[in-house]
């Protein structure tokens, strides 16, 4: 691909389209380095080819349009991405944690780094269907920092993603109450709501969401107007989105009209 930021719109959304289709997927990392251009002007080259069609955006690039609603990265691939963002997010979404409540999270890498923030917190009850998010807090309790969290891991079919899922996860998830519930996604959207690549994963969000008093979305801006396979719920079913500042002011202000509150989380601190 060539490396010039002096190429016109359309000669490098051509370019991208090209690479798209001969790799069967691209990274925004990658593209603002081979062009030599920045995050923003890629995400606008992606944006405008997804709306004629020509692909589809997934968190961190994006795939031809049959492969877009199926793909499913795996943890390693996702954890790779967005890491500033995520740590922000999970620092903002752990002040809505209180000593003493049940709490659930989803998998993913997001709430993956939540959990790390959360160690500290005590005497929660924790339930999840990542086998990472409890590991989390085994490591801590090995380490002695553990206070005093009890966590239920539901069993399940494991996924790419490293949560777990299926008819066992379904059956524990539907037996449990929780005051809050902190959710990952692979893509959020006014049309398909919360949306991911996993069938199953899918079903298991559904009873996350329908066994919590009040559910939060932690998913960086990157993953707004991405669309998988399946929905698991729609934007007016989240009570929180906590997502970074770079989220762009429309997207904002088209969140709001669905989300009860939106929180960008403080850069930098």
């Amino acid at each position: 691909m060539a490396d010039s930021s002096n190429l016109l719109a359309e000669q490098r959304r051509a370019l991208i389209l090209d690479e798209v289709r001969r790799r069967g997927g691209v990274r925004v990392n990658e593209l603002t380095r081979r062009l030599n251009v920045s995050d923003m002007t890629i995400r606008r080259d992606l944006d405008a080819l997804a709306k004629v069609g020509a692909i589809e955006k997934v968190h961190g690039g994006a795939v031809p349009v049959e492969e877009a609603r199926t793909h499913e990265p795996g943890f390693e691939a996702k954890s790779s991405l967005e890491l500033s963002a995520k740590e922000e997010i999970a620092r903002a979404a752990a002040a809505l944690v209180s000593p003493g409540t049940a709490i659930a999270l989803s998998g993913g890498t997001t709430t993956f780094a939540l959990a790390q923030h959360l160690v500290t917190v005590g005497q929660l009850t924790v339930v999840t269907n990542s086998v990472r998010v409890a590991d989390v807090f085994e490591r801590a309790q090995r380490q002695g920092e553990g206070t005093g969290t009890t966590v239920v891991l539901t069993g399940g079919v494991r996924t790419p993603s490293d949560s777990l899922v299926g008819p066992v996860a379904d059956r524990a998830i539907r037996s449990l109450h929780f005051d809050l519930l902190f959710l990952g996604t692979h893509g959020l959207s006014p049309e398909a709501g919360l949306s991911t690549p996993n069938l199953a994963e899918a079903e298991t969000n559904r009873n996350f969401v329908a066994s919590a008093r009040r559910v939060v979305a932690v998913a960086d801006h990157t993953k707004w107007g991405v669309v998988g396979l399946s929905t698991f719920a729609e934007l007016g079913e989240v009570d929180t989105w906590v997502t970074d500042a770079a989220l762009p002011a429309e997207a904002a202000e088209a969140a709001r009209e669905y989300v009860r509150e939106l929180v960008l989380a403080p850069t930098g601190l």
